[in-house]
């Protein structure tokens, strides 16, 4: 009972914020650019629609990534070749994760699926729904469910290992949640909190908040962590959900800044900026180090955009309609823009080797090279 209340407050925390969306401004209209940068659509692969929170994984020299109708594929980085090509047999409520060999899903009906090179391995049933793509590491598979409580599981046969569980949080943010490896720890969202975790025993080694939620009520105090966090070095960044940025020292589980921003997606960085987009879609680039602000963007106000990348000198960031955006990353101006399929960018756009991967909602997933 306990957990169907919690998966319910889920429930109810993704339609109040489709609520309060409902009636926002329209998106800015995008002026004429005259492209300061080369860049181009190098390769084009398609899947079933997206609909459920997509985690591209990119690896040294090739990208997984998955449709909403449970094809997980493996796409050769260079040149789009479909390396191998598998099913889940259902649709998915989360994906993908994969450490190059071994890749997992886990489908509506809460069914945990790993796959070997395409080939599924073994299926597991879980007694709670997830919403956050399993993390595939070190022969182990990890799932954070939507109550915020993490299970893993052996990659080569689907032997339970342990189970990590604390006491939930009133609501929980019906959406891609932080769970990350980061030497011989495993990170994982707790509300506010990143929570470091022994991944052999499930026992906790620290804990720190990014976010301190204020509000009158239990909707208002939602902040979970979004993923995926992004890693620089040994800081790991990462936003609270409305509520706030931030980088914590993952070495000693020190947090060196938080700022308040407003807003739902998945940050990106390097060693000298961190980026994010508000709930307004404005662009934030703050000081890796210091989380001084850079600068801000405001010329993609409401135009929902996606998580960011920093490949280079360019800030890639995708948004409603399907347009990809590159921005200087030292100024946020805008250096090229190119289209996809006219739907939604969602998830985080990934980058292998000079190939930076984008997926859409109707199920594009577009590879370009910018220059």
């Amino acid at each position: 009972m306990r957990r169907w209340r919690r998966a319910a407050a889920s429930l109810l925390a993704l339609a109040l914020a489709a609520c309060s969306t409902a009636e926002k401004p329209k998106p800015t209209p995008l002026q004429e650019l005259t492209p300061k940068i080369a860049g181009r659509q190098v390769w084009r692969a398609q899947v079933g629609g997206i609909e459920f929170p997509l985690a591209l994984t990119a690896l040294a020299d090739r990208f997984v990534a998955a449709g909403g109708d449970g094809t997980v594929l493996a796409l050769d980085a260079g040149t789009g070749r479909e390396l191998w090509r598998g099913s889940a047999g259902a649709p998915l409520s989360a994906g993908v994760g994969s450490d190059g060999r071994y890749s997992s899903v886990v489908t509506r009906d809460n069914e945990l699926v790993v796959f070997d090179a395409g080939a599924v391995l073994w299926r597991k049933r879980l007694n709670a729904r997830v919403l956050t793509a399993p993390l595939v590491a070190g022969e182990r598979v990890f799932v954070l469910r939507v109550d915020r409580a993490v299970q893993a599981f052996d990659a080569l046969d689907g032997r339970p290992l342990w189970t990590y569980e604390r006491p939930g949080e009133p609501l929980t943010l019906a959406q891609g949640g932080l769970i990350a490896p980061f030497g011989d720890l495993l990170l994982v969202g707790q509300g506010p909190r990143l929570a470091a975790l022994d991944p052999l025993r499930g026992t906790l080694r620290w804990e720190v908040a990014v976010a301190t939620p204020r509000g009158t009520n239990e909707v208002e105090r939602l902040a979970d962590l979004v993923g995926p966090a992004t890693r620089i070095g040994n800081t790991v960044c990462a936003r609270a959900f409305q509520s706030a940025v931030g980088c914590v020292d993952a070495t000693r589980g020190g947090l060196l800044w938080s700022r308040p921003n407003a807003g739902a997606q998945a940050l990106g960085g390097d060693a000298d900026l961190v980026l994010g987009a508000d709930a307004s879609s404005r662009l934030t680039a703050w000081r890796t180090a210091s989380g001084e602000v850079a600068w801000s963007n405001d010329r993609l106000l409401y135009r929902d955009l996606s998580g960011l990348l920093l490949a280079g000198s360019v800030a890639v960031v995708g948004d409603l309609e399907g347009q990809v955006h590159f921005l200087a990353r030292e100024s946020g101006e805008t250096q090229l823009r190119l289209a996809t399929d006219g739907t939604p960018v969602v998830g985080r756009p990934v980058l292998a080797g000079t190939t930076v991967l984008v997926a859409t909602r109707g199920g594009g997933l577009f590879a370009f090279r910018p220059q």
